[in-house]
């Protein structure tokens, strides 16, 4: 169930406590995903999904969620640099949705602003080429978004 009003500590309260939590970045052609470690403290990066048709795209993180036994889904939310929310959050709250028709993972939306824009800085730091900074950065941005939520519980 997509969880809008149901705050990260809240949520965190409903699940076992020995479910891992799963971080998602959704852009338009791919989703990012990360994992956290059986204690919540660490984000890892896993997968960037090329996205297809929906059905394909929740078929693969229902199976990433039940190989890594996870409870919870954080899915980075767009939100505008003002504060409001555009296409892209109601394109992700519509996922969110549609995903909770497949899937019982209950998911809290997390705000992702600049989580591209700065895993992007730290891959140009890193002095990654363009090719490899396109094939990571989506898994480091969910990872990233999980990280933030992972240190708020802290």
């Amino acid at each position: 169930m997509a969880a809008p009003d149901l705050t990260l500590p809240d949520a965190i309260a409903l699940i076992p406590p020995d479910r891992r939590l799963m971080g998602l970045d959704l852009g338009t052609k791919t989703i990012g995903v990360a994992t956290s470690d059986r204690t919540r403290m660490i984000a890892t990066p896993v997968e960037t999904i090329a996205r297809k048709k929906f059905t394909q795209d929740a078929e693969r993180l229902i199976a990433i969620a039940a190989a890594e036994n996870i409870g919870l889904i954080i899915l980075g939310l767009p939100v505008n640099m003002d504060g409001t929310e555009g296409p892209r959050c109601q394109s992700t709250r519509s996922f969110a949705r549609n995903f909770a028709r497949l899937s019982p993972i209950p998911i809290v939306f997390w705000d992702e602003r600049l989580s591209t824009a700065a895993v992007e800085r730290m891959l140009i730091q890193a002095d990654a080429s363009r090719a490899k900074r396109d094939e990571v950065i989506d898994k480091l941005a969910a990872a990233w978004i999980l990280q933030a939520a992972l240190d708020s519980l802290r």
